[in-house]
């Protein structure tokens, strides 16, 4: 299995929109988010950046999935501004590919982290999320 350069790295932008807003986010009508940027949202956004640099470490069939994630959202950032979170290949620990992942907007940093992530057949992934779930 080949693996990205050590130190590359992968940037996504994404304009906060309303619906990546923690806001917007609640599954029950008691709960009172504020309308800035979700940590939910900002860590996704931070996962595709380490996602892409992991493209064309990929054979015919696989797929990256996240697996842990270790972040600090340190700085809100409302709706209209763009984000851009950028991951940097930091080697491997066992199978697992390690990022630091960090995200920026206009006024500076918003989080960082360290994300891991698999390389993984998808057919193993969707016969094993069927199986778990299907009915006994």
């Amino acid at each position: 299995m080949t693996e990205p350069e050590l130190d590359s790295t992968a940037s996504v932008e994404l304009v906060v929109a309303a619906s990546d807003l923690a806001s917007q986010l609640s599954a029950d009508p008691l709960d009172d988010f504020p309308p800035v940027f979700a940590t939910s949202r900002m860590i996704a956004l931070m996962e595709l950046a380490a996602a892409k640099l992991l493209r064309a470490c990929q054979g015919p069939g696989e797929l990256s999935v996240g697996v842990t994630v270790d972040i600090t959202h340190s700085a809100a950032t409302p709706a209209g501004v763009e984000v851009k979170a950028t991951a940097r290949y930091t080697g491997r620990d066992g199978k697992l590919f390690v990022f630091e992942v960090v995200a920026h907007d206009r006024g500076g940093e918003i989080g960082r982290g360290v994300h891991k992530r698999a390389i993984i057949s998808r057919e193993r992934l969707m016969s094993g999320a069927t199986r778990r779930n299907s009915p006994a």
